[in-house]
């Protein structure tokens, strides 16, 4: 019943208190107001609970009408995976993915690791969030995906803000997800926060077209398989005048050894999938990669090899 899901104090005692199967007087039958289906982009249909908090998407089940494909909600998480349920087909991502998917990566995420990228010019993770948060002054209130969230470094803190009516903690990695679930649990964030936690490919948002008010992506396109088509992704989804930002490693020496020099850069896209490194671009080459996905007003700010920038939907 409604009155004993606000009596819970916490996901644990609401694990362990719901059953699988468990049906409450709220299971009617309604769409969601923002999940779309990854295969063909209409929109889910949503039985459960309304809101956009951890309770209710677990107690929510969704499907496609368009193309019947179901989509599970019973992990910490809701798999919006064009794969998701299946049981005999699986793939492997390139090295720099699969990587953070490990169990012992994402344990580490925010015990040391992260905080290395302060050697780099990263200026913090307070005021890397300030930073974040004076882009998106435009889009209070709104939507915001925070994607390949990692353990939900930043998720938390837009969730705690208050300054969005949702927000929606997104990643590939299972581990990363429930990791992120269990700094939920630890810092006893309330269970009506609009926070919700979604598997989901970077290159294939589980989301209506110009849905979304706000898109961050914390320390991330580095690793991503194909820069360009996520960032399309992201054009796609985001309402006129939604905002991206975004922080990652720009190419130095180091980095991207002798890949950095102009003339040299065209063998990266031969070398760089063979030694599986990471992704890291030029400044030219990152509002490059917006203006072609279409973004606009394009911004950024520069501290040794850290760079945020941000583009916004015309």
């Amino acid at each position: 019943p409604a009155d004993d899901l606000c009596c819970l104090t916490c996901m644990g005692c609401l694990l362990s208190a719901i059953e699988p199967e468990t049906k409450t007087e709220q299971n009617d039958t309604s769409e969601t107001e923002v999940f779309a289906c990854p295969v063909c982009y209409e929109p889910l249909i949503r039985k459960g609970p309304p809101g956009m908090n951890l309770p209710a998407i677990y107690r929510s089940g969704f499907k496609c009408s368009k193309c019947n494909k179901s989509f599970t909600s019973k992990d910490v998480f809701l798999d919006l995976t064009v794969t998701s349920g299946m049981k005999e087909y699986s793939e492997l991502k390139p090295a720099r993915t699969e990587l953070f998917r490990s169990p012992l990566v994402s344990y580490l995420y925010e015990r040391g690791w992260r905080q290395n990228f302060n050697r780099s010019g990263f200026p913090g993770r307070d005021e890397e969030f300030q930073m974040a948060q004076d882009y998106f002054q435009s889009v209070a209130g709104g939507i915001l995906v925070d994607v390949s969230c990692g353990s939900g470094l930043f998720s938390r803190k837009f969730a705690s803000s208050g300054a969005y009516s949702s927000v929606i903690a997104l990643d590939f990695s299972e581990n990363m997800l429930r990791q992120c679930y269990d700094y939920i649990k630890q810092e006893e964030t309330p269970m009506n926060t609009n926070l919700a936690l979604v598997r989901a490919d970077i290159s294939r948002l589980p989301f209506a077209s110009c849905s979304i008010d706000a898109i961050h992506a914390g320390a991330a396109i580095h690793c991503w398989p194909s820069p360009s088509n996520a960032i399309a992704e992201i054009s796609r989804v985001l309402k006129p005048g939604g905002v991206f930002v975004a922080t990652t490693f720009l190419s130095t020496p180091t980095n991207s050894g002798l890949f950095s020099i102009d003339a040299l850069k065209p063998l990266r896209q031969i070398v760089g999938p063979v030694n599986s490194s990471y992704n890291f671009f030029t400044e030219g080459e990152l509002e490059d990669l917006c203006r072609s996905c279409g973004l606009v007003n394009y911004s950024s700010k520069v501290q040794r090899s850290f760079i945020m920038f941000s583009g916004q939907k015309p």
